[in-house]
């Protein structure tokens, strides 16, 4: 029995939390030595802690929120759902919300997509696609033999279960894990920032893409699939691929006849400016993977949406052995896909996607004086998705070392003064909901401007002051 006197219940909270939760992505060491800020409440793009402190929402609550939290819409869908059913299994049954939102669904992803597969989250939604993939040629086209490997980018991060991993290339996330992953091709990512061919685009013609025309010509027979983030890698530090980039990948896969897997879970959902990132360019993917924003930041939910193609290869008798045997417990969740639907039904009432496109040219200009201090090195934005890669020199390139925590520095720094962001290493990112007011994004932007001056300025007297002492 705990007998230790707490001063405020936010006390007591912070011991328990210290005592006995396991923070996701988080070096428990130092979160047991700060005090947390522990979210009990919010509305529209604001989140307010147990001691009644306000914060801007700089990161969605990690790319989910879309419309803002307590949209009266989406608390709704939930109440009356809840009314009705919490969860049924898809498991030889069927319910309303999920035969709803799958229509729904295909009506809005890329034309060509028609099967929707329901799971829980995005590393589950692309675990489904590398098994459907993987499936599909086995029982589409046996004579061509077990293509049963996959190509992705390096720096591509696509969840943390094994499979997910296994097409990932963080080496922070992933490099202890490599005696649980299969092998994998990668091809230099574009990071047009960093070019590893040291080219400058539009010059460069994308030779970044000569080597993965020349993988898929290579392996194309043992390759199922590509798999890639439409137009950004997030987890990589919001690493925004050249316009065309994406549209070559899908003729060279269509070429080769090697599936893509557009993994739209942090891209999907007006993220970029458009419902699906992979619309920008025209693409239909293979095969399509969506979490995330799926349900406007309210409960877990996923989807893999497949080509009627891929879908009637897994058609047969029962005795065949061709169905997809996969699942889980939770998967179509009612309350989940009732939400999904009043999400977007919130996307047209609101007409969420029209209105957001002075926004996202509010928001260029207003991050376009940052690109003038000393410590930024470099701003990338696609729609309301931003990544400010911090560095030490300008004209090297060169990074901050990781023990000067620099970006975490900075989302202390704007948390202090009322802005919750979370930073990638040295890359300070910005995904707000997409219905933040003009006003409350440009403070947002405000506060990420003083917040890199006030911790570079501190970074440079403390390295100045050691050089002097050292001198």
């Amino acid at each position: 029995m705990e007998s230790r006197t707490f001063r405020s219940d936010s006390d007591r909270l912070a011991a328990w939390d210290r005592k006995y939760l396991w923070h996701p992505f988080t070096q428990m060491r130092e979160w047991e030595q700060e005090m947390p800020v522990i979210i009990e409440r919010g509305k529209g793009p604001y989140l307010v802690d147990i001691q009644g402190r306000r914060y801007l929402d700089g990161v969605s609550s990690i790319w989910v929120n879309v419309h803002g939290h307590r949209h009266p819409l989406l608390d709704r869908a939930i109440r009356d759902q809840l009314g009705r059913i919490a969860h049924s299994t898809l498991l030889g049954l069927s319910h309303p919300p999920a035969i709803r939102l799958a229509r729904e669904l295909v009506g809005l992803a890329p034309r060509g997509l028609t099967r929707v597969f329901y799971s829980d989250d995005g590393s589950t939604a692309v675990e489904i696609a590398l098994k459907m993939a993987v499936q599909y040629w086995q029982q589409r086209c046996p004579r061509l033999g077990p293509k049963n490997t996959f190509l992705h980018l390096t720096l591509a991060y696509h969840g943390d279960t094994v499979g997910a991993m296994s097409v990932g290339q963080i080496d922070t996330f992933h490099k202890r894990f490599a005696p649980l992953l299969f092998p994998t091709l990668a091809a230099d990512a574009p990071y047009c920032y960093r070019c590893p061919l040291k080219l400058a685009y539009p010059s460069c013609g994308m030779a970044c893409l000569d080597p993965v025309e020349h993988m898929l010509k290579a392996r194309h027979r043992d390759l199922a699939g590509f798999i890639i983030e439409p137009l950004v890698q997030a987890a990589a530090g919001m690493i925004t691929a050249p316009p065309g980039y994406l549209k070559r990948v899908r003729e060279l896969c269509t070429k080769y006849g090697v599936l893509l897997i557009a993994d739209e879970v942090a891209t999907g959902f007006g993220r970029t400016g458009t419902m699906f990132a992979c619309e920008q360019e025209g693409v239909t993917p293979d095969l399509m993977t969506i979490s995330k924003g799926l349900t406007g930041g309210y409960l877990p939910l996923a989807a893999t949406l497949a080509t009627e193609e891929i879908y009637r290869a897994f058609l047969g008798r029962y005795e065949d052995w061709k169905a997809f045997f996969h699942g889980h417990s939770y998967t179509g969740n009612p309350l989940g896909c009732a939400v999904a639907l009043a999400n977007l039904d919130v996307f047209r009432q609101e007409r969420t996607l029209t209105r957001l496109r002075p926004k996202i040219e509010a928001l260029r200009r207003w991050l376009r004086p940052l690109g003038e201090l000393p410590q930024v090195g470099d701003i990338r934005q696609c729609g309301f998705m931003v990544g400010i890669e911090l560095v030490k020199d300008r004209v090297t390139k060169e990074p901050y070392s990781p023990a000067l925590r620099v970006g975490h520095r900075v989302a202390l720094e704007a948390r202090r003064r009322g802005l919750l962001i979370r930073p990638l290493g040295n890359v300070v990112v910005l995904m707000p909901p997409l219905s933040t007011p003009r006003a409350a994004l440009a403070r947002m932007v405000s506060i990420i401007d003083a917040s890199i001056r006030t911790v570079g300025e501190a970074v440079r007297t403390s390295q100045s002051g050691r050089r002097s002492t050292r001198g």
